[in-house]
């Protein structure tokens, strides 16, 4: 892979009105990485996957997207970025392969027809080439989607939120597309809620209401956090939640099956809150968890959009 970054972007800032919505934001993502965003609805993710594709421009910062200036060259970067959205965007009227070779048309492609078939194989919608997009369930909806986005073959892929909504099969099928082009050499930016796919990817980056939090791989975000983890075990154990979290030193608590997952910063605090409960409940050493990360960096995050209403 080339050591050229494909997206290197310093000092991101987007403003709408009075409110900031991505405030500084610097993220680099090497070709052929795939990096999950992460964030609470309302911190600047959508709009920050927009900045970098093109689509809105800065208000400040800077930065080069696969080499080209992200200010001035915004033309050349759309074409060579392929775009998921939230919601389905193709004709609910034209058939699978219809949407594909509109598709097709709009970026001015040669050899439409090799193209158009080459990727319903590759993603599978061969037999349904005929069936309307309007039929689809959300899982066939999302190939669809995700074959018009790499149909010019960009080298960038960006998707929003891709996965919502579509069952655990799919999903699975769906992140095995997304390793497959990332091994060929596309990079990829997916923003997501789930965690077991943001442990998918090779490396995270959290934006809290605009500001950058964390970056770098699922071990370095939970090693940089500071949490400690105990895992109680025994009767009962699942139902001391709500107890737990009263106490000084506990950030949360949560039960995994008949199990209790305990977190925060401090790890004799931890032992000293769960001590009580030693007699019947055994509390042993745990790591974090990604999600354990995710619920502390939202608690320690100021909701800028709250104080600026206020």
């Amino acid at each position: 892979m080339s050591e050229v970054p494909a997206i290197a972007v310093r000092g991101l800032t987007k403003r709408f009105g009075a409110r900031t919505v991505v405030d500084n934001v610097d993220l680099t993502v090497m070709p052929g990485r795939i990096c999950g965003f992460l964030g609470p609805n309302g911190s600047g993710k959508t709009t920050t996957l927009r900045m970098i594709c093109g689509l809105l421009i800065p208000d400040a910062g800077e930065g080069e997207v696969l080499g080209l200036d992200l200010k001035t060259r915004r033309r050349a970067i759309k074409h060579q970025i392929g775009y998921m959205t939230q919601k389905f965007g193709l004709f609910s009227d034209l058939s699978i392969a219809e949407n594909l070779e509109f598709i097709a048309r709009v970026y001015g492609l040669d050899n439409r027809k090799v193209r158009v078939d080459a990727a319903l194989e590759r993603l599978g919608l061969d037999s349904r080439r005929d069936q309307l997009a309007g039929k689809l369930s959300g899982g066939w909806k999302q190939r669809l989607a995700l074959a018009a986005a790499v149909l010019h073959e960009p080298k960038i892929l960006l998707l929003d939120e891709p996965t919502a909504g579509v069952d655990p099969k799919a999903r699975r099928e769906f992140w095995d597309q997304i390793h497959t082009l990332a091994a060929d050499g596309m990079t990829v930016l997916v923003s997501t809620h789930y965690m077991d796919e943001a442990e998918r990817c090779h490396e995270i980056a959290y934006i809290a209401y605009g500001v950058m939090l964390a970056r770098g791989t699922i071990a370095e975000v939970i090693a940089g956090s500071g949490l400690k983890a105990l895992q109680g075990e025994g009767p009962g154990a699942d139902r001391l939640g709500a107890q737990l979290e009263a106490l000084e030193g506990v950030e949360m608590a949560a039960p995994f099956g008949t199990t209790l997952h305990v977190c925060g910063p401090d790890l004799p605090a931890l032992r000293r809150a769960v001590s009580p409960w030693a007699d019947r409940i055994t509390f042993s050493e745990a790591e974090p968890t990604l999600e354990d990360v995710f619920i502390h960096l939202m608690k320690h995050a100021p909701d800028h959009s709250v104080l600026e209403a206020g």
